[in-house]
């Protein structure tokens, strides 16, 4: 009989699944820290183009990240489903084949209409109180990289497939190719370099377009012509609808989709809330925002690979490999976002200096802001790898409203609320707002945990399992 294609059968020790862990973890943490660092790239560049054009980024950048994290918490819906396919039976091609399908199709669903709001970027910009230069700015910025959505989209559906299927390190290398082909494209259409024309904010949007574009069509080409994958006829009569995986793809990715969509716009309140005080503060989130989320991608790496692995013995109903991987995942988290809070507490100045041109007029008051920023951000590393890693280790047990309740509650009631009445009642300004952020990725934290805790008595546990 075949091996599984995951990493094996279910672990004999704790050290047996931490091994395991670690080896599908550690590609897709990789692949999210060049994912990262495609983006930082534009950061540092649009931050030599000056305070204005990075401002104008950040404003643009958070409406597409509502949309682009909403959309791939759908699509990611069916790592669930894969995984527990797979835990359940060894060979599960057809129930592999349609998830992967369902949830193509539920991307292009998704996007259509997204596209339209995103293609009136200025206008909603104005609506929220925003400086109308920078959002005129913004919104030619986003018409070009509003396209960048559905390949987006598209490449968490295929890495999802590939790390169920035991191949995580293929979107790392190709997320590496990724980061070379989108500084390269940065450096020549902002600033008009090798005879490129100099095209500023919408240059870098172009070089982002042409990357992800890029990074689709070659992890589609693998998903194509691999043999060990081919085998699953992935994309054979792709055009014809499974209204039932369909269905069950929305099911259980709309609350994802929501409790990803309440976390990254609360986030993007927190900018539209800077530009209410000024650019300079505009400018620091996005610097302090940009280190935090670099930090933020290890734990989301393993997030990933912690829902294959509970998907997995959900499936096989082993409710000792269930909380064995979920109790993994969680210590792995919190041991880096320890070291990460050090770090961030230790040399803030020297961190949110690497996105600055201190030569601008405008650079020191930027970097000031950013320090008091990331003072905060250290305080809620601890959370913040809990909550991400909670979230995932629930999904992994298809259980999705509940914690969408729980972030709706945690990021829109405590942190908003708190960050509105601390910035603008109490007067901390930007850092109150930050402060705000903490005290909403603690919230939401606890509530993740308290719940993975309680699973067998919430009966979150397959009935067979035993």
């Amino acid at each position: 009989m075949p091996a599984r294609p995951v990493l094996g059968a279910a672990p004999r020790s704790w050290s047996e699944e931490f091994s395991a862990t670690l080896r599908l973890a550690l590609p897709l943490v990789l692949a999210q820290l060049t994912q990262i660092a495609i983006y930082s790239t534009d950061v540092v560049m649009l931050g030599w183009l000056g305070s204005d054009a990075l401002a104008a980024s950040a404003l643009g950048v958070n409406l597409f990240f509502i949309f682009n994290f909403t959309g791939m918490g759908l699509a990611s819906a069916a790592a669930p489903l894969i995984a527990a396919a797979i835990g359940e039976r060894r060979h599960a091609v057809r129930d592999v084949r349609r998830s992967f399908r369902s949830a193509l199709h539920a991307c292009l669903i998704y996007a259509l209409p997204a596209w339209v709001v995103l293609w009136n970027c200025e206008a909603v910009l104005l609506v929220f109180g925003q400086d109308p230069a920078l959002s005129e700015q913004a919104g030619q910025f986003i018409r070009v990289l509003q396209w960048s959505l559905l390949p987006n989209l598209l490449i968490i559906v295929f890495r999802t497939l590939l790390t169920a299927l035991g191949r995580p390190g293929v979107t790392f290398a190709v997320t590496l190719a990724g980061l070379v082909v989108n500084a390269t494209l940065n450096w020549m259409l902002i600033f008009g370099h090798w005879g490129a024309p100099g095209l500023g904010l919408v240059g870098s949007a172009i070089a982002s377009l042409a990357t992800t574009s890029l990074m689709a069509i070659a992890l589609g080409l693998f998903i194509l012509l691999q043999r060990r994958v081919r085998r699953y006829h992935l994309l054979g009569h792709v055009l014809r609808p499974d209204r039932a995986r369909l269905a069950a793809i929305f099911r259980i990715g709309t609350p994802i989709a929501l409790t990803l969509a309440f976390e990254v716009s609360v986030f993007g309140a927190a900018v539209y809330f800077m530009g209410w005080i000024d650019t300079a503060s505009v400018a620091a989130h996005a610097i302090a925002l940009q280190i935090a989320s670099i930090a933020f991608m290890v734990p989301l790496g393993l997030s990933q690979a912690t829902v294959i692995r509970v998907g997995m013995a959900y499936g096989a109903a082993d409710r000792d490999w269930l909380a064995l991987a979920g109790r993994v995942s969680l210590v792995i988290a919190l041991v880096f976002m320890s070291l990460s809070a050090a770090t961030m507490w230790l040399v803030p100045r020297a961190l949110a200096g690497f996105f600055l041109d201190m030569s601008e007029p405008n650079s020191a008051a930027v970097l000031d802001l950013a320090v008091r920023f990331l003072g905060v951000a250290a305080l809620f590393q601890l959370a913040d790898g809990a909550q991400v890693v909670g979230s995932a280790m629930l999904r992994g047990l298809q259980d999705t409203r509940v914690p969408m309740l729980f972030a709706l509650f945690g990021y829109w009631v405590v942190g908003l609320g708190a960050g509105y009445l601390l910035a603008f009642r109490f007067e901390w300004r930007g850092v109150g707002i930050w402060t705000g952020l903490a005290l909403g990725l603690g919230a939401v934290a606890i509530l993740m945990i308290g719940r993975w805790t309680l699973r067998e008595r919430l009966e979150l546990v397959p009935a067979r399992a035993g």
